[in-house]
């Protein structure tokens, strides 16, 4: 079976948040699109950070941050990003090498969608790796 690249497997319809939303809007979007993480864009689509459930739990609530708290106080910065044209198993140990779950894809700088690393394992598109690194992943607490 040939490789397949993150276009074929990504979810192109996501959610996203801006720098002006602030924490209780993305809780309220992570409920309403029954997601655990939402990519944070500039105005022109570029990614700049990453947030998750857990970073609202740990730089939010336990740092006793309203929910009025900004985004970029509870964002992750350093977000590793993929290509659509990104092979499956590159993807894969990317993810496995950075402990993350989640790798936005982006082209041409712009935000194009999302792979988790459960699309890798659920859709088969490696036989070993995907596996390989969801028990990596899974081992390690994430930051995605």
């Amino acid at each position: 079976m040939a490789a397949r690249n993150l276009r074929e497997i990504m979810t192109q319809n996501l959610a996203t948040v801006t720098l002006l939303d602030n924490v209780y809007e993305v809780a309220v979007k992570m409920k309403n699109w029954d997601v655990g993480v939402i990519p944070v864009v500039n105005e022109q689509d570029d990614v700049i950070g990453i947030i998750t459930d857990r970073d609202i739990v740990i730089r939010g609530l336990a740092e006793k941050k309203e929910g009025s708290a900004k985004v970029e106080d509870v964002m992750s910065k350093d977000v590793i990003l993929g290509s659509p044209e990104m092979k499956a198993d590159e993807a894969a140990k990317i993810m496995a090498k950075h402990q993350i779950r989640r790798l936005p894809v982006v082209d041409n700088g712009k935000l194009v969608g999302i792979v988790a690393i459960g699309d890798l394992a659920v859709r088969n598109q490696l036989e070993t790796e995907a596996g390989e690194a969801l028990a990596e992943i899974s081992e390690t607490p994430s930051r995605h």
